[in-house]
């Protein structure tokens, strides 16, 4: 049989050890339990992030200090109401239309089980209008049961504030680069007029089109970068939407995203080769083909390397140059040497190859490449 233990100034009735070591244990529980609600928290209540946790009937059981502060409400306050959070800083849209609860994508992460990301407006306990981004996921108990959601919330207004800074300050960059190009042509024009022959100043035009023409490619994704397929199909389509015959040209590779020096430059190399294409290659004849190829190689250093082939067949006999122009110069000397990689020309007979290899810069935010190691080049 157990021996007895008497509990010294205690008022509860004699139990066997067994009986007290299992309450003790209890209580540890129970101290553990606190200690870690406790700490819980603190860690919470620290975060700069908003915190909601909601129960099945969509009512705030706990916001955290941060989702007191953005939504200027106390959770004491939002408990009080007794009614879905929704209807609290979430039930009106902007225009003063009234919200549904069913409409708001926040809260269909609870009936539809599904996890939920995306931006809604919010409204501040003083009455004003917020952005917000916001996830939502579902809870579940042991049995898989969904009893209700958390939600993270974070104040945007900064970042569409900024958005919309960098918007007004591109449209002024585009506004001025087209100026900028236009006043570079009426300059071109007024010095060649009567001082050398039209097919100059043609080609001369020609190119400061094709430059227009990378920069509306930059234009479209906020200068930030430019699609690689979308630089290669802009840039020969003077001569591509105007061909009867589609298989006059062969354009083949896996699209990525290029650094804007990198768009701009490939772009002008590509100018130059479709023109010489058609003034005395495959491109100046019926049956001429051309065709553009391409593959992306992961490199050492996490980035990717384009080869880009440029190759022409069905044209008239070709024979290398005697004095390299323009395109030669930019294609075979700026190339390398602004983007650490190689240019290659190759006048066959049957029709001019161009191989190229450029080192695609790594795209990120204003000093990444310093602070991970890489050089921009």
């Amino acid at each position: 049989m157990g021996r007895i233990t008497a509990v010294p100034h205690s008022r509860q009735p004699l139990r066997s050890s067994a009986e007290a070591a299992a309450s003790l244990a209890t209580l540890r529980r129970g101290d553990q339990l606190f200690e870690t609600e406790r700490r819980l928290n603190a860690v919470l209540n620290n975060a700069s992030v908003s915190i909601f946790l909601m129960d099945d009937r969509q009512h705030c059981i706990y916001m955290n200090r941060a989702a007191e502060h953005l939504t200027g409400f106390t959770l004491a306050e939002v408990i009080e109401r007794d009614c879905p959070l929704h209807d609290i800083v979430h039930h009106t849209y902007p225009d003063g239309r009234p919200f549904p609860l069913e409409e708001c994508a926040i809260d269909r992460a609870f009936p539809q089980n599904n996890h939920e990301r995306g931006e809604e407006v919010f409204v501040h306990a003083d009455g004003h209008f917020y952005p917000v981004g916001f996830t939502a996921s579902p809870i579940r108990d042991d049995a898989a049961n969904i009893i209700g959601t958390i939600i993270e919330v974070r104040d945007i207004s900064e970042e569409k504030a900024a958005a919309e800074r960098q918007r007004l300050l591109l449209n002024e960059l585009n506004h001025r680069v087209k100026n900028t190009l236009a006043t570079v042509q009426s300059i071109a024009a007024q010095t060649f007029r009567g001082q050398t022959d039209v097919a100059a100043r043609e080609v001369f035009d020609a190119r400061m089109a094709a430059l227009s023409t990378a920069h509306n490619v930059l234009v479209a994704d906020n200068w930030e970068s430019a699609s690689l397929r979308s630089v290669v199909e802009r840039t020969l389509a003077p001569h591509y939407l105007a061909e009867i015959d589609p298989e006059r040209f062969r354009i083949d590779g896996p699209d990525a995203r290029l650094h804007p020096k990198v768009a701009v430059t490939l772009s002008m190399a590509l100018h130059e080769l479709m023109t010489n294409a058609a003034k005395y290659g495959a491109l100046s004849v019926p049956e001429g083909r051309v065709a553009v190829t391409w593959t992306l190689t992961a490199m050492a250093d996490e980035r990717q390397e384009l080869a880009l082939t440029w190759e022409e067949s069905g044209g008239p006999e070709v024979a290398p140059p005697t004095r390299k122009g323009f395109g030669s110069r930019l294609i075979e000397r700026q190339l390398p040497l602004e983007f650490d990689g190689t240019a290659e020309i190759d006048y066959r007979s049957a029709g001019v190859v161009c191989r190229l290899r450029i080192p695609l810069t790594a795209l990120g935010w204003m000093g990444q490449d310093a602070m991970t190691g890489h050089v921009s080049r």
